[in-house]
């Protein structure tokens, strides 16, 4: 039986809280007050969201570790040799410091491009289309434009769920007790829900899918029922939804 939207207003009612936030990679975005740090931090978090979450915080910690109390001016500041050597030896999974170097010089050019991050979304964001999805690819495409780091920013191509950026895109455009909504210029109600092998586990569990892969059809899917609950706002329940069952609770 599918789920109510009186059961998933009570789920986000209990779960949507920022003391559970820990342990999630989206406690580094609210270390820093500016919009420009929380754009720059949110997508080195959630790019390197994959894998066992102790490991993904003390990852993410070891990138930002160097960058001071502004992660984008440092950014800015930082000549292309000074961030090789920074992350000499880096390793997260199959991300090696190499391409985490190629991804921050991405940030920076796009920074010194667009000015923002946000801006350079926007450059490829169409209000009138149903989703963010095109939006996305354009963005991925554009911020690949010099080099690409596969494992963190993969080819539109390749036509994963994007999950991470779909991740960064949820924490940029909501905002609520765990979202801190940094961008204005990106509806809430056209997001995808960030899908991993979790949410589709949920997902299946409450007769929302009956699809097997995380695959981007399978994410569309899954945010087309919220999306009928919750035309304005179809990825509210994300966080609440699988925080609850990482906490063990019964959804």
């Amino acid at each position: 039986m599918k789920p109510t939207k009186d059961f998933l207003e009570a789920t986000y009612r209990e779960m949507n809280r920022a003391e559970y936030i820990h342990p999630d990679p989206l406690e580094f975005v609210w270390r820093y007050k500016s919009a420009a740090d929380r754009e720059v931090v949110g997508l080195i978090a959630a790019c390197l969201a994959y894998g066992n979450v102790n490991q993904i915080l003390k990852s993410v910690e070891k990138v930002l570790a160097p960058m001071g109390k502004s992660p984008a001016a440092w950014l800015k500041a930082a000549s292309p040799a000074e961030i090789r050597k920074g992350l000499a030896g880096y390793k997260h999974r199959f991300t090696t410091g190499a391409e985490m170097a190629v991804f921050l010089l991405n940030i920076k050019r796009a920074l010194a491009e667009y000015g923002s991050l946000e801006k350079l979304f926007l450059k490829g964001y169409d209000a009138k289309e149903p989703t963010v999805e095109e939006a996305l690819y354009r963005f991925i495409n554009a911020f690949n434009t010099q080099a690409c780091a596969p494992t963190l920013t993969p080819c539109p191509e390749h036509k994963s769920s994007f999950k991470r950026v779909n991740l960064f895109l949820r924490w940029m455009a909501r905002k609520d007790a765990v979202d801190p909504g940094v961008w204005a210029g990106v509806s809430p109600s056209k997001l995808i829900i960030p899908l991993d092998t979790h949410m589709r586990q949920v997902s299946m569990g409450m007769g929302i899918t009956k699809r097997k892969d995380t695959s981007m059809k399978t994410a569309v899917e899954i945010t087309a029922f919220f999306s009928g609950v919750n035309p304005a706002d179809p990825v509210k329940y994300d966080f609440a939804l699988t925080r609850a069952g990482i906490r063990g609770n019964n959804t």
